[in-house]
């Protein structure tokens, strides 16, 4: 039979040979050692976002390439890594427990720094025989040249002092930043009143003794804002506020409304001495847990408990842009207050819930880079968290704008045009805290600076106040700062 195909009983000439099965495994075999290298780094394999993790990983683990080709048959330990990138699915896993959030504050501590800063001007109800006489002769109440020009030099420079503080405070070094307002604040003490001497005019020494006061107020309130010290404030201040209230009630004699006046402000710099004075440091206690706040514009933040350690300080100059904000912003400021004591106040008492509101912002803006996935998406996200807080913040502002004027009825309340200006300062004031806070700074200090020197410009150049002034030019500047914001919110890199 040889030459010939087996068949099977019965086939015929016609029937088509058998085709043999295919051979199977033997259950004995070997499973591929790749595959099993695979399920053993299953999870560390599916997180990583490129094979040279894998290869590194393998490195670390003392596999030579020789004992990879070996074992796996394929020449070293990229090789192996991309081949194990390849075998398993990814999967990024997310963190265990709540994401860190650093942005997360509390409403009360944000309202309370609101009235920390409102409080201050009760001062100018005591202050006010001090300032008694004719009008200057740019038809304002005699000695309000000379508190302006203080009050705009202390903005600025506290300013700039706040942030090289904080700058510090975000690097750990807390002795460092209390260096730095033990030596910054008298400085800017001192500027202030010097610069409010200059501008006296026809105003009395009652008024240049009241600016030199706010000036040092305004360095030590510095000094214990920074530090965390808002209760601490607030406390040292409620017996001026209390006495102020009685004189809107009742007449108080001069030396009272004085004796108030000089006591809350020596409390205040007493405070605050003993907050930055390394002696008064050192009875804190050494080694305690570090109370440390983000800085405006700044991120970074250490572990609590943790100092890290720092070669070299923050420059001076990355405080220059913050210090030009505070001027311009507070320029702008000023010329809403001169249009009426209401809408001061209101502003003064909204930046409780704009600093709320911010914080909210750059918390839900956190949270969308960990849940969108393209770069429009986030965009779309961070849009309507921005319109959502400056919503809020705009409704508080006008709720508190129409209280006051309720509460204030002989002053010139805020109304109409007056209003409308109001609320646009808001969007720049809320907008420039913001950019100041993604590290946008120089934008929001450029627009604010200008729009002051307009609305400046303008006022010298036009008898009296047109509404249409400030309308104009806060309409403008918010109209850009609200387009330098947008074109900041799909990047991801400014919401870290």
């Amino acid at each position: 039979m040889s030459g010939s195909i087996w068949m099977p009983p019965g086939a015929g000439p016609h029937t088509l040979p058998a085709i043999p099965r295919q051979r199977t495994a033997p259950s004995w075999a070997e499973p591929d050692p790749i595959d099993q290298l695979a399920a053993r780094l299953d999870d560390f394999i599916a997180a990583a976002v490129h094979p040279d993790e894998i290869a590194a990983l393998l490195e670390s683990d003392g596999l030579s390439d020789d004992q990879i080709r070996e074992r796996y048959g394929v020449k070293n330990s990229f090789a192996l890594a991309e081949e194990l990138y390849d075998r398993v699915e990814r999967r990024y896993p997310e963190p265990e427990g709540p994401a860190h959030d650093p942005w997360q504050t509390g409403l009360l501590g944000c309202l309370l720094r609101g009235v920390v800063f409102a409080l201050p001007g009760l001062g100018y109800v005591l202050g006010a025989p001090l300032m008694a006489g004719p009008r200057d002769g740019f038809g304002l109440p005699a000695g309000t040249v000379p508190l302006l020009a203080g009050a705009l030099v202390g903005w600025t420079w506290n300013q700039g002092l706040a942030h090289r503080a904080y700058s510090w405070l975000s690097l750990g070094d807390r002795p460092a930043a209390r260096h730095s307002l033990l030596i910054g604040a008298p400085v800017g003490a001192l500027l202030g009143s010097l610069v409010a001497l200059s501008a006296i005019g026809t105003a009395g020494i009652g008024a240049v003794a009241f600016a030199a006061g706010q000036s040092c107020y305004l360095a030590a309130a510095t000094a214990l804002l920074v530090l965390g010290r808002e209760r601490t404030l607030l406390a040292a201040l409620l017996p001026m506020a209390a006495g102020a209230v009685l004189t809107m009630i009742r007449p108080v004699p001069d030396e009272a409304r004085l004796a108030l006046l000089l006591g809350s402000l020596a409390v205040v710099v007493f405070l605050a001495v003993l907050e930055v004075a390394p002696a008064g440091s050192a009875l804190k206690g050494r080694g305690a847990v570090l109370d440390l706040r983000l800085p405006p514009g700044g991120r970074d933040k250490p572990p609590p408990g943790r100092r890290r350690p720092t070669t070299s300080g923050p420059r001076l100059s990355i405080s220059v842009p913050y210090a030009l904000f505070g001027l311009g912003s507070g320029i702008l400021v000023l010329y809403a207050a001169l249009g009426g004591a209401p809408a001061a106040v209101a502003l003064t008492l909204s930046m409780g819930p704009a600093e709320w509101l911010l914080h909210r912002f750059r918390s839900n803006s956190l949270a969308g880079l960990r849940s969108t996935s393209t770069s429009k998406d986030f965009w779309r996200t961070t849009a309507v968290t921005l319109i959502e807080c400056l919503s809020a913040y705009l409704a508080a502002l006008l709720a508190l704008s129409l209280a006051i004027s309720a509460l204030w009825p002989h002053t010139s309340g805020v109304e109409g045009i007056g209003l409308a200006g109001l609320l646009l300062l808001g969007v720049v004031l809320w907008t420039g805290l913001l950019l100041q806070s993604v590290g946008a700074v120089l934008g929001a200090a450029a627009v604010c600076c200008v729009a002051a020197l307009a609305q400046t410009l303008a006022l010298a150049t036009h008898a009296g106040s047109p509404p249409w002034v400030g309308l104009t030019v806060y309409g403008t500047a918010a109209g850009v700062q609200a387009a330098l914001v947008a074109g900041l919110l799909g990047r991801a890199t400014a919401h870290r």
